[in-house]
């Protein structure tokens, strides 16, 4: 049976025997997965389509939370629709606020050193409401919830790899049908000859330069102050749109011609939409998978700007 060792032990291990040291990291690694995966998949919880199937049968509805970041429960959203086909009973979700946020090598994010705050919330439920598998979005306050949707964050699971829009299947055993369409919003045909583009400050491709988007002459920005102001000074002609909530938001990405975003918050609700888009892929982080139809993603210049006068030609 594993035994885990104290600081001065595995240091001692570590100077006096390299090979047994390793040896020791990898049961180590083993022994916290297996660790996590009991918690996960203990009886109670609600892990498998057949515990959720035959709960939902019981209460008639299923109540989940999650705690952000905002484009999180975006890709959640996959998740949370299949629950309702094969339950077919009302389904509540609340949002978690002021849960901690850790930056890694960021210096600032749009909400501080929170994942979610009640503005971000209340912009968010304007886009979640409308959605006909949700009976019930509101911000959690003491409301009982059968499905913690924040357990992906609990160590088990790689979150620098693989599909953020997998997490949550991962936790459930539900399989989200991602090349389907999760979201749908009536398009703001106003900008349909016209680019979108959002790029945070985090999960940037170094390598990429938009300065070739001067060619292209309708494009707008959807994003905060500060990386409006940082795009503007590659693509000084393009236009800054602020939007008062996030249905605004999917509904100028659903009626444009095509969107490029990096790994954020916009480009998971162009995904939801399955609208003609770009990834910039970030070398760094590759937890992102365009799915579906009119999916687009990149690594290289050479590559971007195909794409772009492709889906620009069409």
């Amino acid at each position: 049976m594993f035994k885990k060792k104290n600081l001065f032990s595995k240091l001692w291990l570590k100077h006096t025997d390299k090979i047994l040291y390793k040896q020791y990291k990898w049961e180590l690694k083993n022994h916290k997965q297996l660790e996590f995966a009991n918690f996960i998949t203990e009886a109670e919880k609600l892990t498998s389509p057949a515990k959720i199937i035959e709960y939902a049968k019981k209460n008639n509805k299923v109540c989940l939370s999650h705690s952000g970041n905002a484009g999180d429960i975006i890709y959640a959203l996959p998740t949370i629709k299949r629950i309702k086909e094969i339950t077919n009973v009302r389904i509540e979700l609340y949002l978690r606020l002021g849960q901690p946020l850790i930056l890694s090598g960021y210096d600032t994010h749009p909400l501080g050193n929170v994942m979610l705050n009640e503005r971000m919330a209340e912009m968010l439920i304007a886009l979640l409401k409308p959605q006909p598998y949700l009976d019930t979005v509101e911000i959690h306050v003491d409301q009982t919830i059968d499905i913690d949707l924040d357990y992906f964050r609990a160590g088990g699971i790689p979150l620098d790899k693989g599909n953020i829009a997998r997490w949550c299947s991962y936790l459930t055993g539900i399989n989200p049908e991602l090349w389907k369409s999760w979201v749908t919003v009536e398009p703001d045909k106003t900008y349909a000859n016209t680019i979108v583009m959002a790029r945070s400050e985090r999960y940037r491709n170094y390598t990429i330069n938009y300065k070739f988007l001067n060619d292209y002459k309708n494009i707008v920005f959807i994003g905060v102050e500060s990386e409006y102001k940082d795009i503007k000074k590659t693509i000084p002609h393009i236009k800054w749109i602020q939007v008062n909530d996030f249905m605004e938001m999917a509904q100028i990405i659903a009626g444009s011609k095509f969107f490029i975003g990096n790994q954020s918050f916009p480009f998971s609700i162009a995904e939801s939409l399955k609208v003609p888009r770009v990834l910039e892929t970030s070398f760094e982080v590759i937890n992102v998978v365009p799915e579906g139809e009119n999916g687009y993603d990149f690594f290289f210049q050479e590559h971007l700007e195909s794409i772009v006068k492709m889906l620009d030609n069409k």
